[in-house]
């Protein structure tokens, strides 16, 4: 012990410089632990603007997926009105002529459309969302062409002798569509309808479909009876 008295009074100038230099140590300890505290802070507030951010993103685009979902159904309708009737197909054959650009653009847009439509509730990334409404529009664009020149040509592609065939083939369509007429009426005329179209257009088999379907049902309902 005095020893150490000894040494302390021999170098009591000691003090000032270690004194100092524990000073400053101990000031940047607590600089840096206040730094890290602001930047923990800092980095809260940010992951919240984030998560709010994005909940208004994901909000929004659900509004926005709804709406181009609603878009798609709409030029769906409008397809379907010609694809399940074949007389009107038959006044404007080149929708389903695939030899044409205009039809063969819109058919594709379509399936990429189609492709891309999300299942109801489906959640969808920015980029998702972007293809699929981009989809949606040329589809839309393409189809507003495509009807637009189908219904400006109508049968004025096919020669004379090819439009009587046309012409007769949609009023025999006519007849197989025609819940008045017998299940035999209708089954001979839509056989002589596809016999007649056959090298001319290719009828679209949702089209053929309904209509086997409404003449299968009368065939039933006459066996029935």
């Amino acid at each position: 012990m005095d020893q150490f008295l000894h040494y302390a009074t021999d170098y009591w100038w000691l003090i000032f410089p270690v004194g100092g230099v524990v000073g400053g140590w101990a000031g940047h300890i607590a600089r840096y632990n206040e730094k890290r505290r602001k930047d923990k802070i800092e980095l809260a507030r940010i992951k919240a603007t984030a998560t709010t951010e994005q909940m208004r993103i994901t909000q929004a685009d659900k509004a926005q997926v709804i709406k181009v979902t609603r878009r798609h159904d709409e030029i769906n309708e409008k397809w379907f009105q010609y694809e399940l009737d074949l007389a009107t197909l038959i006044e404007y054959p080149m929708l389903i002529d695939m030899r044409e650009p205009l039809t063969l653009a819109f058919h594709q847009a379509k399936v990429r459309a189609d492709d891309l439509r999300p299942a109801p509730g489906e959640t969808l990334d920015p980029q998702t969302f972007a293809d699929y409404r981009d989809a949606v529009q040329v589809y839309a664009a393409s189809f507003d062409a495509a009807e637009r020149e189908a219904r400006r040509r109508k049968q004025s592609d096919f020669s004379p002798i090819e439009r009587e065939t046309l012409d007769r083939a949609r009023k025999l369509i006519a007849v197989a569509a025609d819940a008045a007429a017998t299940p035999a009426e209708r089954q001979a005329a839509y056989r002589k309808a596809r016999t007649e179209l056959d090298g001319l257009i290719d009828v679209p088999q949702p089209a053929a479909e309904q209509l086997e379907r409404g003449i299968a049902g009368e065939l039933e309902r006459g066996r029935e009876s």
